[in-house]
């Protein structure tokens, strides 16, 4: 039966994220196509709308789990924990802040400067982890490749718009 830390560890960054999608409500699709999202300029190479949820969730999840293996791997809460799952708290609430500022508020130079801040901070998690235990680096690579990807279109949206006093 799985322990409650573990349940707790993949739920948490989830829960997070699931905060993050409510400030998303209305604003990436809908019937007439009006909604911010489908208005505003974006690559050619930007993947279909439906695939971010499962994505996210998978890579929650993985994270999640990267943290079990590092709190369990330290013995709970110690002192060689702190750092490692300090470095992931922070990393979260940056990602957990990167929604509702890209489609909540609609400020994608803030955004693009909130995961560039972000991305620092799960490369500098990533290695903390997998300096407890090297089999992080598989729950943690994929992640790392996503907010890489991510990234980049949040760049390639701000270039496309950044006339548009509207999101900056």
């Amino acid at each position: 039966m799985p322990s409650c830390n573990l349940i707790g560890s993949l739920l948490l960054p989830n829960v997070g994220g699931w905060a993050g999608a409510l400030t998303m409500r209305g604003q990436v699709k809908n019937p007439n196509n009006t909604a911010w999202y489908q208005s505003i300029k974006k690559p050619s190479w930007t993947p279909p709308n439906w695939i971010f949820a499962p994505a996210w969730t998978a890579l929650y999840t993985g994270m999640g789990y990267a943290s079990y293996m590092v709190y369990e791997d330290c013995g709970g809460l110690t002192e060689k924990a702190v750092l490692p799952l300090a470095l992931y708290g922070g990393q979260l609430i940056l990602n957990w802040t990167w929604t509702p500022m890209f489609f909540g508020i609609h400020k994608v130079g803030w955004a693009l400067f909130n995961i560039l801040a972000l991305d620092a901070a799960a490369v500098a998690c990533a290695v903390s982890f997998f300096k407890v235990n090297t089999n992080t680096a598989y729950l943690m690579t994929p992640y790392l490749c996503w907010l890489a990807f991510a990234t980049c279109l949040n760049h390639s949206i701000w270039e496309l718009n950044k006339d548009d006093p509207k999101i900056q």
